[in-house]
C-alpha cells in the first residue's frame, strides 16, 4: 500500500487534479472545502446554507478517510466577510456541540471567487 493515500468523495471535487484530502498514517489534511451541494454541485444560496453544506462536505471527507468529526483537530475558515461569523457559528455548534471537545478554529477574511462566501480546510488525527 502506498504511504500517501488520496481521498476522493462522490459529489465533491475540485476543478484541478487534486483530491479532497490526503492521508499519511494517522494524519489527514484536506484541500479547500466549499459550501456546495453534493447532488447539484451548486453553492448554497445564503451564507448559512453554504456553511452547513461546507461542514457536511467536511464530515463526508473525514469519513472517507476513515475517521469522524471527532478526529478533526483544526479547522481554518475563510469568509468573504468574517464579521458574519454568526452564520458560521450555528452549523459549527451543531457539528461540534461539546465545548470540551471542539477542534481549534481560525477564521479569516478571504478574497473568494464567484458565488463562494466561505471555505475551509481541516487537519484530523485518526486512530491507527
Amino acid at each position: 500500500m502506498a504511504r500517501r493515500v488520496s481521498i476522493y468523495v462522490e459529489g465533491f471535487g475540485h476543478k484541478n487534479p487534486i483530491p479532497a484530502a490526503c492521508r499519511i498514517g494517522d494524519l489527514v489534511y484536506s484541500g479547500s472545502i466549499q459550501g456546495t451541494d453534493s447532488a447539484t454541485g451548486r453553492y448554497g444560496d445564503t451564507l448559512e446554507q453554504q456553511c452547513r453544506l461546507m461542514f457536511d462536505n467536511l464530515r463526508r471527507i473525514v469519513e472517507a478517510a476513515g475517521g469522524s468529526t471527532a478526529d478533526v483537530i483544526r479547522v481554518t475558515v475563510w469568509m468573504r466577510d468574517r464579521t458574519q461569523r454568526a452564520a458560521l457559528n450555528g452549523p459549527w455548534l451543531e457539528m461540534f456541540p461539546d465545548a470540551g471537545s471542539r477542534p481549534a478554529r481560525h477564521t479569516m477574511n478571504g478574497a473568494l471567487d464567484g458565488d463562494k462566501l466561505v471555505e475551509c480546510d481541516f487537519v484530523a488525527v485518526l486512530d491507527r
